[in-house]
């Protein structure tokens, strides 16, 4: 999902069968990092937005999936979710309509990437989410309080934070941590070094 930082960034992984893009912004299309990984044999999963962007050579490969479609992919079932701004300040950073985050039907499990968004009603709607990755990056997507308010009503049974880097500042990960476990104690908040401090 989203890959970027070129092929040194996928040093010793598999090359792809499937990639999923969710938005046009460089941290989540970077066309010079599917250039230079191995997508001969991938199908490359991306709203309309993005396949507008991407070089001709890839259209075989491409499988345009819209807000609201799905779509069944090496026995993965694939849900486009609507990804989307609602705060009036920010909505010009992400357009309803534009991008997708996804839920993907896999070994058994839902499997929730938020993309870049804020607490929409699509999000807190969703249902029987095991696994469930949710932003929280000012000044672009939610606040952390957002976050945790829309994870309470969705309810996964496990949560990771992640995109929580901002400007200028990394999002507090320990209270979004806090405010969940308060609000149910049987969702698990699973937390992940994405960001080395060097990165900061």
């Amino acid at each position: 999902i989203d890959p970027v930082g070129g092929a040194a960034a996928f040093e010793g992984q598999k090359n792809p069968d499937l990639i999923l893009i969710t938005d046009i912004h460089g941290d989540h299309l970077s066309v010079e990092t599917l250039e230079e990984l191995n997508t001969e044999k991938a199908k490359i999963i991306v709203p309309q937005a993005v396949a507008d962007k991407i070089p001709a050579s890839f259209t075989p490969q491409l499988d345009i999936l819209n807000n609201g479609e799905e779509k069944e992919r090496f026995g993965i079932v694939i849900e486009a979710i609507p990804m989307y701004n609602l705060r009036e300040e920010a909505k010009s950073f992400h357009e309803k309509g534009r991008g997708n985050g996804y839920v993907l039907n896999i070994n058994g499990e839902r499997l929730y990437f938020s993309g870049d968004t804020e607490d929409i009603p699509e999000m807190r709607s969703l249902e029987n989410i095991d696994k469930a990755f949710i932003c929280m990056n000012l000044p672009y997507t939610m606040t952390v309080e957002s976050a945790a308010s829309a994870v309470l009503e969705f309810k996964p049974a496990q949560v990771y934070p992640y995109h929580y880097r901002g400007r200028p500042d990394v999002s507090d990960v320990q209270l979004f941590e806090e405010l969940v476990t308060k609000g149910d104690g049987d969702i698990e908040v699973v937390r992940l070094d994405w960001y080395p401090k060097e990165s900061y």
